[in-house]
């Protein structure tokens, strides 16, 4: 007989994490939150949310929860194409630190009291923006549907991530607009 998996994510809390992301208009505000309650509504260890920098080629932190500030600067960070949710844009699941050969650094997550860890691309359209990581301190049985869920929220977060950048592109070019003189910007 095989042990069945349960379900973390439920409609109700679902509803709460998408209102969320629908209705915020401070970002950094609207990252904390959703940190926050991923840990608290789907009861794991931590999550963290990076962007990605185009310029840079490298991730940075926007929010994390329940995660030590030591863990997370614990070394460089090498992506493996073949193993990255960055690069692959498709989820990544690690099941158990300690026995998983694409875990860089498992006695630093075990001592973190980190088991399981599920990467998921934060995308718009088809274009990875950033990482959704959320840490679990037991060997996780990761439902298909919770991996579902947990994909339309990053989904819903890479949304809000391009039309924020999307306004405030327009309103430097707004100000821009309103700076020049009345004579050039006649006939336009």
């Amino acid at each position: 007989m095989t042990k069945k998996t349960g379900r973390r994510i439920y409609l109700k809390d679902f509803r709460i994490i998408s209102r969320a992301i629908s209705t915020y208009e401070d970002i950094p505000l609207l990252f904390d939150h959703i940190a926050k309650l991923i840990v608290e509504l789907f009861k794991v260890k931590g999550c963290s949310l990076m962007l990605f920098d185009e310029r840079e080629k490298q991730l940075f932190r926007v929010s994390s929860v329940g995660v030590s500030e030591e863990y997370l600067n614990k070394g460089p960070i090498y992506v493996d194409p073949k193993y990255s949710a960055l690069a692959k844009g498709e989820p990544v699941f690690i099941k158990n630190v300690l026995n998983d050969p694409r875990v860089q650094y498992p006695e630093e997550a075990a001592k973190e009291g980190i088991a399981s860890i599920l990467s998921i691309p934060i995308k718009f359209r088809n274009v990875v923006v950033g990482i959704m990581r959320i840490y679990h301190s037991e060997a996780w049985d990761l439902h298909e549907d919770d991996l579902d869920s947990f994909c339309v929220i990053a989904d819903h977060l890479g949304l809000v991530i391009e039309y924020n950048g999307l306004k405030n592109f327009f309103e430097h070019v707004k100000l821009g607009f309103d700076r020049l003189p009345p004579r050039l910007l006649e006939g336009l």
